[in-house]
């Protein structure tokens, strides 16, 4: 190949931010523009809140029930700088979410740091989630609408509604290569202090990414899993690691 070849088909592959050739003292304009473009979406992703109405038109779309709740960040900037009101569920908020019965699992659909992933990418996922989910036996939640939401707060929803499994999706932090990647994250019997490393995570889910389908196909079946054992994160893992370990080699 020549190394123009080699380049394009190294580009076609992925879309991280590569150099190629003589390193010089400065970037061409090109670079440079495409850099501060990049910037800008990332700026403009995690700065910009989820469009309410639009969300819940595209819900009704699909005939997902839905309600909306906010974190005890009252305002974008708020939630940016206090990362730990993202994660509370005010107590005024708790009553409404009650739910009789209880459903299997809740599901929340969370700005996070990307409301572009959310815009795009959000309702697609859960239209495809909810389904596989009730194919399978499990009841689900209305779909949560979370604003200024962090990972932690689809812990207090769960727990106000009685779900056993709680599946937060939210706008993941943009990178300088994808502002519009969702991220997954699924846990089994949440508590008021589950730790990251009980929660399982699937990243970049969107079009140029892991495909949203497929995503969902791994959230049900981590689902599944996690409610068979009765945990999720690292300790699942463990669980299941020694379900499929080999019997004892050793001499009786």
């Amino acid at each position: 190949m020549t190394d123009l070849t080699t380049r394009k088909t190294i580009a076609a592959i992925t879309q991280a931010r590569l150099t190629f050739g003589q390193r010089v003292a400065a970037q061409d304009t090109a670079t440079t523009l495409n850099f501060a473009l990049d910037h800008a979406r990332a700026r403009e992703a995690v700065t910009s809140d989820i469009d309410v109405a639009e969300l819940s038109t595209a819900l009704d779309a699909v005939n997902l029930p839905h309600y909306r709740v906010q974190s005890a960040a009252t305002h974008r900037d708020e939630f940016v700088r206090r990362p730990d009101l993202g994660r509370q569920l005010p107590a005024d908020q708790i009553a409404g979410l009650a739910q009789d019965p209880a459903p299997d699992v809740g599901l929340v659909l969370g700005d996070g740091l990307s409301a572009v992933a959310v815009t795009l990418n959000g309702v697609a996922f859960m239209a495809a989630l909810a389904p596989m989910l009730t194919q399978s036996g499990l009841t689900v939640s209305p779909v949560i609408l979370a604003q200024q939401a962090r990972v932690a707060l689809g812990d207090g929803i769960a727990r106000a509604m009685g779900a056993q499994t709680v599946v937060m999706v939210l706008g993941e932090r943009p990178g300088l290569s994808a502002a519009d990647g969702l991220g997954v994250y699924i846990t089994q019997n949440p508590s008021e202090q589950t730790p990251d490393s009980a929660r399982h995570c699937l990243s970049n889910v969107r079009e140029q990414g892991l495909p949203i389908t497929e995503a969902a196909r791994q959230t049900a079946a981590l689902i599944q899993t996690m409610r068979q054992l009765g945990c999720s994160g690292v300790e699942m893992n463990q669980r299941r690691a020694a379900l499929k370990a080999p019997d004892d080699p050793s001499p009786a």
